[in-house]
């Protein structure tokens, strides 16, 4: 009887072996580190993240909580981070956690969050700037910034900035940003932050505001020399959470079956984020860029320019007001 190269994948034996693939190849999305082996406690400390409500900031959250901490959930929609706060409470058994809304496209936002964490905080030991999305389309916010990069970078910027004074007092301290891999394909043009000349195809938009995150995590790990505050980027994987939710319905559905086998769940996505900011092993260490792994790498050059990195600043504190700012207090 003739067989036909159509009949092997109607062949039990094929359907067996691809599962036997697809656990394998899901196995190997873990890295070595592990975060339940790791047995830091954070009693007495206090943490703030971004974007906590779903995907990778919810388990990042989840494992502060579970080893103690203040965890403060800084979310843009109040029911889901409401739902998170509570799920979050509820596996962790810590109460100590609570809900803060944050929308990082939003100076305005972001100084009224900063605002009531410096009225209502005492000390803080860790920040992860996890909040972004990928896809946004093309718009332009109520500060003049193109929205992507005032989401996923200049929000953060401004953040982390108006916390600092409150870090270097609870030192030491961490400061954790979520980047990408994706930062390797960016570009470095300061016309994009008004939505000038840019392309929006695919990530490209994300991918350029993921390359300033490690331009300024850099040259923020400069500054703060000598304070006992640390600056860290990484890139958490290619991680199954919302940040393509802004792509059209093929392009998830697609994203969605390979991600199944090769793409990490939103709780191994959070692993590089939780080393970053609790293992001892990163105890003093700034300035650098994780994988996914938790394992030093080298971003790519344009990431590793320092005099970049200084002009890069220097613009972000203009176009959020800190520079102005900084010269009416010295007034």
């Amino acid at each position: 009887m003739a067989w036909s190269w159509t009949d092997i994948f109607q062949h039990p034996l094929w359907a067996f072996s691809t599962v036997i693939l697809g656990l394998v190849v899901r196995a190997q999305r873990k890295g070595s580190w592990d975060p339940r082996a790791c047995k830091v406690d954070l009693t007495g400390k206090t943490a703030i993240v971004t974007g906590a409500n779903t995907g990778i900031g919810k388990f990042i959250a989840l494992d502060l909580a579970r080893r103690g901490a203040r965890v403060i959930l800084a979310c843009r929609s109040p029911e889901r981070g409401q739902r998170a706060l509570e799920e979050i409470r509820a596996r962790s058994g810590n109460a100590n956690v609570h809900l803060r809304l944050l929308d990082t496209s939003s100076l305005r936002s972001v100084r009224e969050f900063a605002r009531r964490v410096l009225q209502e905080e005492k000390q803080l030991h860790i920040l992860v700037n996890n909040a972004g999305a990928s896809g946004l389309p093309r718009g332009i916010t109520e500060d003049g910034l193109e929205v992507s990069f005032a989401t996923n970078h200049l929000g953060p910027f401004l953040l982390t900035n108006l916390l600092l004074d409150l870090m270097k007092s609870s030192a030491p301290a961490r400061i954790v940003n979520v980047s990408s891999a994706n930062h390797w394909r960016g570009k470095v043009d300061f016309s994009h932050f008004r939505g000038e000349n840019l392309t929006y195809t695919m990530d490209s938009v994300y991918n350029h505001t993921k390359l300033h995150n490690i331009l300024c995590t850099n040259e923020l790990a400069h500054r703060l020399q000598g304070t006992g505050v640390t600056a860290n980027s990484l890139h958490p994987g290619v991680v199954m959470t919302e940040v393509m939710r802004h792509y059209n319905v093929v392009v998830r559905l697609i994203f969605n079956l390979i991600g199944f086998f090769f793409f990490k769940s939103s709780e191994e996505g959070a692993v590089s984020s939780i080393y970053c900011a609790v293992s001892e092993d990163v105890e003093g260490v700034t300035g650098k860029y994780f994988d996914s792994d938790c394992s030093l790498r080298q971003p790519a050059p344009l990431a590793r320019d320092p005099a970049l990195a200084r002009k890069d600043w220097e613009v972000c504190e203009r176009l959020t007001g800190l520079s102005s700012q900084r010269v009416r207090s010295s007034l």
